[in-house]
């Protein structure tokens, strides 16, 4: 069993566990809402659009963190902003943010004759260097992630599932479309470091689309999900030890490829109900659907 635990006796493999276990809750968190709400674009287009932000914070010498947050804000404002735009579909606005953000970081960091910017550790992630500092700093953005989704839990909800009931009940649905969107930024920040942010999706939408077809409530898809999030950085740390791969992309593999192994088992048992229920399976020229059940409301 020493391949098992050989790994996680070093130090640094220790922290970068911890790190991808916080940004797994935090990622389930924020991750279910999008899942639920087919809001992957917007988190895809959120996540490139940090460059900026990471890219002017590297050539000043500042904090590449501190970068991230200001870029996150701006595009959480630009998204809102956009999408009560009437004639303006949403999509268009993200996509257009979306490329907007990632041409003028480009443009920086294109004007620095040293390419200050380490791009690689951007876009693939770097959680074997994670230290100690920023173990504190997820720690913070599980706790605030957790207060902001328990506030907003019923909100959240009712946009989810009825963006007009939410309006009938008082919910103010804009403004809890804005704190959504806080919340996925807060998710981004917290992950890019991990998985970089072209592997980010890989923690925020892999798990939850993995845990849907098993929990039968909201929470127990976020729970489910930091569970199968959990799993995929030890696991990805462990493959990276020992194949020599990068550990970001490894997880961030494991991740995918845990939610079609969930959604393989679900299938067949599926089936096996059927059979055993004698329902008649479906015929063999019709094309399959592809259907996504929602968990309960409560």
């Amino acid at each position: 069993m020493e391949w098992l635990t050989v790994p996680f006796e070093v130090a640094f493999v220790q922290r970068a566990l911890w790190a991808g276990i916080l940004v797994s809750a935090i990622c389930a968190l924020a991750g279910t809402w999008v899942v639920l709400r087919g809001m992957a674009f917007l988190g895809d287009a959120m996540s490139h659009g940090l460059l900026p932000g990471v890219a002017v914070a590297s050539l000043l010498g500042g904090n590449l963190l501190v970068g991230a947050v200001v870029s996150a804000a701006v595009m959480t404002a630009g998204v809102t902003v956009l999408g009560r735009t009437p004639r303006l579909s949403q999509d268009t606005g993200i996509g257009l943010l979306f490329v907007g953000m990632l041409s003028l970081g480009v443009i920086i960091v294109s004007r620095s004759q040293s390419f200050a910017v380490d791009l690689t550790g951007f876009l693939f992630g770097d959680v074997l260097a994670v230290r100690e500092s920023d173990l504190t700093l997820l720690g913070v953005a599980l706790l605030l992630a957790l207060g902001v989704s328990a506030l907003g839990h019923r909100a959240f909800l009712a946009l989810a599932f009825d963006e007009r009931k939410a309006r009938t009940l008082g919910l103010r649905p804009r403004l809890a479309h804005a704190v959504l969107l806080g919340l996925l930024a807060l998710a981004i920040v917290a992950s890019f470091h991990i998985v970089g942010t072209l592997l980010v999706l890989g923690l925020l939408i892999a798990p939850p689309a993995a845990a849907l077809p098993w929990a039968r409530s909201v929470g127990g898809v976020m729970v489910l999900a930091a569970v199968i999030g959990a799993a995929a950085t030890f696991g990805g740390l462990l493959l990276s030890w020992h194949l020599s791969t990068a550990a970001g992309a490894t997880v961030s593999a494991l991740a995918v490829c845990l939610f079609f192994l969930s959604h393989l088992a679900s299938g067949l048992q599926h089936r096996r109900r059927a059979r055993r229920d004698g329902v008649p399976a479906p015929a063999a020229t019709s094309a399959p659907r592809a259907t996504t059940s929602r968990p309960n409301e409560t």
